[in-house]
């Protein structure tokens, strides 16, 4: 077997002046997609009023978009990798554009279902090419303030999904105000297109190498196996599917053996498995962030039926009544952006706390007021889980992926993105389940149900915690030898944890 030919060394970094301007266009479009996780909730009674769909149908509405979206993370990452992410940005926007449009126009359910799925694989192979574009144009102090913007988009872009959502059928009415969901995306994505087309970076990265045809459909099948019972949930899907869970376990194995076997041959991986184990932070930034969507994601539903169905607050004073929990996120996450390159992980488990915390307050809080003041009572709670929040996302995608080579930054961010799109499936459906079985259990108690709810994810967020602190006192104990030994591991000193 022959030697595979040295790859050339990076070239030298060289700042682009117009990397702000870039990056608040691919947050904005980043904010447009990941906004259509959640925003679609509160307009499923005027979907499925408006197309006569059933239940299952709407349910697909959903479930859908978060499944491709997820399939298609990882995959896309390594395409643009290889083939450039300014076309790959290009090409998933312009398609999230046109899928949106065909969503608002959608005369059936079947319509919107598949415009769903395709506008899901879109906003999938869109989401990577956001870390990786970072990864490629900041570096140091400016790359964690970047993240920080990041990390923001994110978590707002979760939270707000119910507001907006609620503010548009205010507007728009109640039959077709669903249309406007889809709508308001096309002018916004298009004028990002525009923009993006101008200001993002041409040209590769990394090697163009073969795309890896085998671990995309190994990869694809065990992401499948995992999220179809998980987004099915809620029609049966964890006692019908149950089997798909050790079929993706089997596939999931097969795929990090056919990518070692890529590696040893000397071609380019789907997703570098050594990343796991020889990128110093990564496997841990991973499980930390699935963990934590486990929380994050699933509280979201839960406090819809808790404001909506238990108390009867509109789609607009339920999503107002979370409002500050937006709030308390979006201004950390932008601090957090500037601490994170002076505290590393310390941040992170800063940012847990709170949010545990502030969360198990609110559960205690919703359990023992008064329904009347239910709203009230918990903003306070809401916006110190917030503010921690906001030192989570960010914080912790900036240490996994700062040893990450800039080359491979994209299947990296994609894969780390999988991690959390599993992690707020498990989170939604769990919750979710949760909240149910413990109605039905007490005669339809819901202040006792998003008790128990929102305290389970208190408690799944105090496992994430657990993780950050372990991986804080490792980099603290790493940087110790480094100042014993500076001639061994003198790059260790420069690793804030």
């Amino acid at each position: 077997m022959t030697e595979a030919a040295p790859r050339p060394s990076p070239p030298t970094y060289e700042p682009d002046p117009r990397r702000w301007r870039a990056l608040s266009v691919t947050l904005a479009a980043g904010f447009m997609s990941l906004l259509d996780v959640s925003i679609v909730s509160v307009a499923l009674p005027s979907i499925q009023r408006g197309l006569d769909a059933s239940a299952a149908e709407v349910q697909w509405v959903v479930s859908g978009y978060a499944l491709t979206f997820g399939l298609a993370l990882v995959p896309a990452g390594r395409l643009g990798d290889a083939l450039g992410r300014r076309r790959m940005f290009l090409c998933a926007l312009g398609a999230f554009v046109l899928f949106s449009a065909l969503a608002g126009l959608a005369p059936t359910a079947e319509t919107l279902i598949a415009a769903r799925l395709a506008q899901g694989v879109a906003a999938g192979s869109l989401a990577p090419q956001n870390s990786a574009l970072i990864q490629q144009l900041f570096r140091g102090a400016e790359r964690g303030r970047a993240f920080g913007l990041f990390g923001a988009t994110v978590g707002i872009s979760t939270a707000v999904g119910p507001i907006v959502g609620g503010v548009i059928l205010a507007l728009a009415g109640e039959a077709d105000g669903w249309r406007w969901i889809f709508y308001v995306n096309i002018p916004i994505g298009a004028l990002a297109l525009v923009l993006a087309a101008r200001l993002l970076p041409r040209g590769r990265t990394g090697p163009r190498g073969h795309i890896d045809v085998l671990g995309a459909a190994l990869l694809g099948g065990a992401v499948l196996a995992v999220l179809l019972p998980l987004v099915q949930a809620e029609s049966g899907g964890l006692v019908r599917l149950w089997w798909l869970f050790p079929a993706g376990a089997a596939l999931g194995a097969a795929f990090v053996l056919w990518e070692r076997r890529v590696v040893r041959r000397g071609r380019d991986p789907l997703l570098d498995v050594r990343l796991l184990a020889g990128t110093r932070g990564y496997a841990s930034g991973v499980t930390l962030g699935t963990v934590y969507f486990v929380g994050f994601s699933g509280i979201w539903l839960v406090f819809a039926l808790f404001f909506q169905t238990g108390l009867g607050y509109t789609p607009l004073q339920s999503g107002l009544a979370v409002t500050p929990f937006a709030l308390g996120s979006a201004v950390s996450a932008v601090i957090g952006g500037r601490l994170v390159d002076r505290l590393g992980r310390l941040l992170t488990v800063i940012g847990l706390s709170l949010v545990v915390v502030g969360l198990a307050t609110t559960a205690v809080l919703l359990l023992l007021v008064p329904p009347a003041a239910a709203g009230g009572a918990v903003a306070v709670p809401l916006l110190v889980a917030g503010a921690g929040g906001g030192w989570v996302i960010s914080p912790n995608t900036t240490m996994t992926l700062r040893h990450v080579e800039v080359s491979g930054a994209g299947s990296a961010g994609g894969a780390l993105q999988t991690g959390q799109r599993i992690g707020a499936a498990i989170g939604t459906a769990g919750l979710a389940g949760t909240f149910y079985a413990v109605l039905g259990a007490t005669g339809e108690d819901f202040a006792v149900a998003v008790f128990v709810a929102i305290g389970t994810a208190a408690l799944a967020l105090s496992l994430a915690l657990v993780i950050g602190v372990l991986e804080w006192l490792a980099g603290r104990r790493r940087a110790a030898r480094a100042a014993a030994s500076p001639d061994e591991d003198a790059g260790h000193l420069a690793d804030p944890q």
